[in-house]
């Protein structure tokens, strides 16, 4: 069964509006991101229970947290991050779950993150201790320009790190834009059993915008097909970028994202997976 979640701040900054384009769109989810201009990770954690209560008054919940943790550079106060990370643990909290996104750091301003490889390691080590500490999932996006933004970077971290609460998403769109074929240079080589979650985006790289999935070159059909035989179960969620995409953020509005939500649900019919 495949859940179908949504970054929904991609809608529109108010909850009120994030819900009823979602709930029009049929879906019941929401991996909270930004509400009004906060981010979660600068939310308080009475907001965040406060817009937990109002989702919970319209059948909504929340698989996982969007935190922009793991997307600075290296070199950046890390001590700091960390402390970030912590309250992003009791931001999930407020939300009710304990899945948290994540990202694998950028380069040093002029440097390669290849070659910082140590470090890197050092900090997902040290977050994911954290996360096991606190009973916390991290979800690692094969985020553009970052260490696990290629398939043998996301290989060397999940054969580095190893634990039960670190888990893969995998977002086909940015391995587009990283020149990566998602199914065949990606989910065949490892990635499928690495994967735990799905962003949902497709891309065609001469494209300002992303299109719907299965549209571009996200190679979807394949992806989706091979899920259908190993009988995958877990969520699905929209990051569709329709309207505007970047490396910081992207945005697709009401009209865009019901596209969005159908192209997903027609190609989880025709590839035989069950959605809710």
């Amino acid at each position: 069964m495949i859940t179908i979640s949504a970054f929904a701040d991609e809608i529109s900054p108010e909850l009120k509006v994030q819900m009823n384009v979602c709930e029009a769109a049929g879906v019941h989810c929401i991996d909270v991101r930004r509400i009004g201009r906060k981010n979660v990770s600068a939310m308080t954690v009475e907001e965040g229970r406060a817009y937990c209560r109002q989702m919970d008054d319209r059948g909504f919940s929340v698989p996982c947290i969007g935190s922009p943790i793991g997307k600075i550079r290296i070199d950046e106060d890390f001590d700091a991050h960390i402390e970030l990370l912590k309250h992003c643990f009791e931001m999930g909290r407020a939300f009710g779950t304990n899945l948290v996104r994540i990202f694998s750091f950028y380069p040093p301003e002029g440097g390669r993150i290849e070659d910082e490889r140590d470090a890197v390691m050092e900090r997902m080590r040290a977050m994911v201790e954290l996360a096991e500490s606190a009973d916390v999932v991290l979800l690692h996006e094969n985020e553009r320009d970052i260490y696990g933004a290629r398939p043998d970077g996301v290989r060397d971290i999940f054969s580095t790190v190893r634990s039960d609460h670190l888990k893969g998403i995998f977002d086909p769109g940015n391995f587009v834009c990283e020149g990566v074929a998602p199914y065949d240079d990606a989910w065949t080589q490892g990635l499928a059993e690495l994967t735990d979650y799905f962003h949902i985006k497709d891309k065609n790289p001469s494209d300002a915008a992303c299109v719907p999935a299965g549209e571009g070159e996200g190679q979807f059909e394949q992806i989706f097909t091979d899920l259908k035989e190993r009988n995958w179960s877990g969520t699905m969620t929209l990051e569709p970028h329709m309207a505007a995409d970047g490396q910081f953020g992207g945005f697709t509005g009401p009209q865009l994202f019901h596209r969005a939500a159908d192209a997903l649900k027609d190609l989880c019919e025709r590839t035989g997976l069950t959605w809710r």
